[in-house]
């Protein structure tokens, strides 16, 4: 029986230019999609584009362009992201695509049969920019203006005929839930925090707008357009041709194994998302994880401080591993994670190429000049040969669960550790002093050091894909067949076959002046 995965991260809002949030998103959800590929499971991502709303109508109107055009050229702007940032997700969805429609329209007909829907008026706080209302003890006076305290977004008074989720009846059995599910919001913090939220009781929700028309219309009233996290949070079933539940794509990934999301739309995830789902009767998602926020020099990045680092600017000048690797390893994943481009340089130089890349380019340049170009084989291993192979080895039932578990800032801690641990074998054990007096003990060290390095690829090819597939290639593995597994393998190196050749992994990053 196959083993399915299924993760996404959150759409993107397609205005304005991708940001480190963005690429953050994104970029630890292909990690683990990529890891779980690794464990032999049939994984799917998912990731895409939002395009309804208020927000996007205004600003289509602004550009004097029709929404839908106008979504068509932000659209593909993101999914150009998905190659910058090197994802690997099997499916890119846009919430004007029929597919979508769709499932929203059944989403809403579900909610409508089971009577948690109803009209009335609505008046109350809203913000344009977050798509999202707020009480009064969550606004405060900013200039001639109210805005939101969490986010700073300008928020106004609305006073509209709208529909009605039933939300308050679901207080209860939302935290009923997350008792009986103490995984589903992660980490800690957040459960705690959602928890608080919902037990402080939740008031009704307005799920309609009248004053724009760039969305899906309500069913047998068009006059009324349905609310855009409604909307927006359905993609997660659209992309698995939900509604009809019987589709081989729905019974293999849903419930959805983990929600990969930011801090600031932990709400719409962690609440509003499982109330939906169990009035509609649907499974709800496993997990819930939900990230912090990425800071500037300690400041989060914004315009009007000039701090904002652009994931774009950063790949076209340092290279897409080189980001991908410092972000995820200097952020400790759940918590606010502080970056600048002082430690985005010490980060690359000390793990990457001083270590792991001086590493490859070292063994290797010796096996070509001492070797015929072919990587020795022997049996003759010593015990600090084996010790080496060994303590990666043994702690692979460890690093599988704190990946599992979204503990990835202590994952590549420790296989960065095998990485040092591998040059100062290869130091200590000092092939080029052997190789005249004892070739066979040069050959068990080159032997136990490529071994090792193979070991090492693998462990961070969820993280530094281009680069490891290019160290897995050179000793002619390919990439296509690689597992977790194949770390036990002891006898998959060719000794035959000469191994290709190396360019500098990770120029290191010089002062620019």
């Amino acid at each position: 029986m196959s083993k399915n995965f299924y993760i996404t991260t959150p759409i993107y809002y397609p205005s304005g230019k991708p940001h480190m949030g963005h690429a953050y998103s994104s970029i630890v959800a292909d990690i683990f999609a990529r890891f779980k590929r690794l464990e032999s499971y049939n994984v799917l991502f998912l990731t895409g584009t939002d395009e309804h709303g208020q927000k996007i109508q205004k600003e289509a109107e602004k550009n004097k362009k029709d929404p839908k055009i106008f979504c068509d050229e932000l659209s593909e702007t993101f999914r150009l992201l998905t190659k910058s940032l090197n994802l690997s997700n099997d499916d890119f969805i846009r919430t004007t695509e029929k597919r979508h429609h769709l499932s929203v329209i059944e989403i809403w007909n579900r909610l409508v049969n089971s009577g948690d829907i109803y009209l009335d008026k609505y008046s109350g706080w809203y913000s344009v920019s977050d798509e999202a209302f707020y009480d009064e003890d969550e606004i405060e006076d900013k200039n001639d203006g109210k805005i939101s305290k969490s986010s700073g977004s300008a928020v106004e008074w609305v006073e509209e005929e709208s529909y009605f989720f039933k939300l308050s009846s679901w207080s209860k059995k939302l935290l009923e839930f997350y008792k009986k599910n103490p995984n589903f919001i992660l980490p800690l913090s957040r459960r705690n925090e959602v928890i608080k939220f919902v037990e402080k009781g939740l008031k009704d929700l307005s799920i309609s707008r009248t004053s724009f028309t760039w969305g899906i219309p309500v069913p047998k009233n068009e006059n009324h357009i349905i609310y855009v996290w409604l909307d927006a949070l359905t993609n997660y079933i659209s992309a698995l041709n939900f509604p009809n539940t019987h589709d081989k794509k729905y019974k293999d990934f849903w419930p959805a194994d983990v929600h990969v999301i930011g801090k600031d739309i932990l709400r719409f995830h962690a609440v509003f998302w499982p109330a939906f789902l169990l009035a509609a009767k649907l499974p709800v998602p496993k997990k819930v994880f939900g990230h912090g926020w990425i800071l500037s020099d300690e400041k989060k990045m914004s315009k009007s401080l000039g701090n904002i680092l652009d994931p774009l600017e950063i790949i076209e000048k340092y290279g897409i591993d080189q980001l991908r690797y410092y972000l995820v390893k200097e952020v400790s994943l759940g918590n606010d994670g502080s970056i600048s481009l002082e430690n985005l340089k010490n980060c690359v130089n000390n793990d990457l190429a001083n270590n792991y890349g001086n590493l490859c380019q070292r063994v290797f340049s010796f096996i070509k000049k001492n070797c015929d170009n072919k990587i020795p084989f022997s049996t003759k291993l010593d015990n600090i040969d084996k010790k080496l192979l060994n303590n990666l080895k043994d702690s692979l039932p460890k690093l599988i669960s704190l990946m599992n578990n979204q503990e990835l800032n202590e994952y590549i801690k420790k296989v960065v550790s095998f990485s040092f641990d591998a040059n100062k074998y290869f130091n200590d054990s000092e092939p080029w002093a052997v190789k005249k007096n004892d070739p066979e003990r040069m050959n068990a060290i080159l032997f136990t050091i490529v071994e090792q390095i193979k070991n090492i690829s693998i462990l961070l090819n969820p993280i530094i894909p281009n680069a490891t597939n290019k160290v897995l290639t050179m000793i002619n593995l390919p990439v296509e067949n690689i597992k977790i597994d194949t770390i036990k393998d002891d006898n998959i190196l060719n000794n035959q076959k000469e191994i290709g050749n190396l360019e500098i992994l990770f120029n290191k990053i010089e002062d620019d002046n």
